[in-house]
């Protein structure tokens, strides 16, 4: 990489030098191609870029005190957490379809998961991965980053090589006639038979758990991680935007037993739920919370909450420890000191909080989620960030610090100031959107929830931070609604 920086390409003999040292170090034809390249990309940072799925707040960082997430709090140590980060839609697909765009589900028109992105979203709008791979990075993706479902959301155009855990069901499987993700169905290891838990038949297929036995390895992210260990070790000549997808803690939670016997049930504690929670919320609020794949009352009359709750905290440990893995491998490479880290989770998860199980709400449950942005040389090591903010910001804050041309239709902020300063001011609250016409504004002290029916909610989250009291209908808060 030094060999660039004195060079003065002024004559024929140094033009021919250094095309032949390009040539042997094996940079693709590709990055001749590339609109505004130029010497300065190999100086770039890489970018590795670690998802989980459905991970809401209960980690060490952000203050839980029962879960083991020993990794995600190391590299909390390592960069800034954003204590008061949410997603732009509290479901899988117009979560990370936001994300990865730029563009929120109202604009894009992605509202839930079976939204295909590629007949709603104009192939003139570029992806993030495909941003990276158009101006010279090596982009590669393993695991889940967009969502899974068959044909709806890849593009080919953008990653250079993407890899399958499941290559046989690549992108879903075909089960009596209908597509299914590529996980949950053989060879993701399960119990025999299934399902395992007396609530499934009544909610959904994949609302189950058990301790399996078996090698880590067997497990979709499992092998994910090893692919990425394997990225990390080779020798690339450009600078790298590395996606990894781990799919816990999403259902079913088949964890290895190490991770559930970290959880001794009798040890379990379960949310604090107000029994009364959903009487000051309208109709449609309710509905949300009472989805027939919710039966919070089945949970507790079949007496599987511990151990639901066990087997979601056994899932986090387990995305944690896959999470260490891939830590360890970029500590032992040789881009250890040029890689901006980014930790996120597409959205929360409630465990029985207003009556309510899985995610589907525009409550914090369902909203707040892990996001931590390693910047070395910009974000202090340690450091917090109150201040409300989005995953939408994900995008023109790694276009910022690596050093791209600005993206001009991104609807995200750039949280380059709160990098530096996570006390700055910040005038932009997070805005959360769950299917058409229902959105929530989340900012430092409050949550406000309108719906499509014209339904409002306001909580005081100085005071009232599990959102027991809905305070829209009290005239003293008009002004804050307002």
């Amino acid at each position: 990489m030094q060999f660039f920086r004195p060079l003065k390409l002024n004559t024929i003999k140094l033009t021919l030098v250094a095309l032949v040292f390009l040539i042997s170090a094996g940079m693709e034809d590709a990055y001749w191609n590339v609109p505004n390249a130029d010497r300065t990309l190999l100086q770039r940072p890489n970018v590795l870029f670690i998802a989980v799925d459905d991970m809401n707040d209960w980690v060490g960082v952000l203050g839980d005190a029962q879960v083991i997430t020993p990794n995600i709090d190391a590299l909390a140590d390592k960069g800034i957490t954003f204590t008061n980060a949410h997603c732009a839609a509290p479901v899988c697909n117009p979560s990370r379809v936001a994300l990865m765009s730029g563009l929120r589900p109202s604009t894009t028109g992605v509202y839930n998961n079976g939204d295909n992105m590629n007949d709603l979203i104009p192939d003139s709008v570029i992806m993030l991965p495909q941003y990276f791979r158009q101006n010279g990075y090596l982009v590669a993706g393993g695991g889940k980053l967009f969502h899974d479902v068959p044909t709806h959301n890849y593009r080919e155009e953008n990653f250079d090589e993407y890899f399958w855990w499941n290559k046989d069901g690549a992108r879903g499987a075909l089960l009596n006639g209908v597509w299914r993700s590529p996980y949950s169905v053989p060879p993701d290891p399960q119990p025999d038979p299934r399902p395992s838990n007396n609530i499934t038949p009544i909610t959904k297929r994949n609302f189950d758990w058990a301790a399996l036995d078996g090698n880590e390895l067997n497990w979709p992210d499992g092998q994910v991680v090893a692919w990425a260990e394997e990225f990390l070790a080779k020798d690339h000549k450009r600078p790298f935007f590395l996606g990894v997808g781990i799919f816990r803690p999403h259902v079913p939670w088949f964890n290895p037993s190490k991770y559930v016997e970290m959880y001794p049930l009798d040890k379990i504690e379960v949310p604090e739920v107000k029994q009364d929670d959903l009487d000051d919320i309208g109709e449609f609020g309710q509905r949300l919370a009472l989805d027939k794949g919710s039966k919070h009352d089945k949970i507790m009359e079949f007496g599987e909450w511990e151990e639901a709750v066990q087997a979601y905290l056994a899932s986090i440990s387990f995305a944690d420890a896959s999470l260490g893995r891939v830590l360890e491998a970029l500590d032992n490479s040789q881009y250890k000191d040029n890689t901006i880290i980014v930790f996120w989770s597409d959205h929360g998860y409630h465990l029985g909080e207003k009556q309510h199980w899985h995610k589907f709400t525009l409550w914090e449950r369902s909203t707040r989620v892990p996001f931590i942005i390693v910047a070395p040389q910009v974000a202090t090591a340690g450091s917090k960030s109150s201040r409300p903010v989005s995953l939408l910001d994900i995008y023109p804050t790694l276009v910022q610090l690596v050093g791209l041309p600005r993206n001009e239709t991104l609807e995200g902020q750039d949280l380059m100031p709160l990098l530096k300063d996570p006390k700055a001011k910040w005038e932009y609250p997070a805005i959360t959107t769950h299917q058409k016409g229902n959105h929530a504004i989340r900012t430092e002290n409050w949550r406000y929830i309108r719906y499509q029916t014209g339904e409002e909610e306001l909580y005081d989250h100085a005071h009232d931070p599990n959102e027991w009291n809905n305070l829209s209908m009290d005239p003293g808060y008009k002004v804050i609604i307002d």
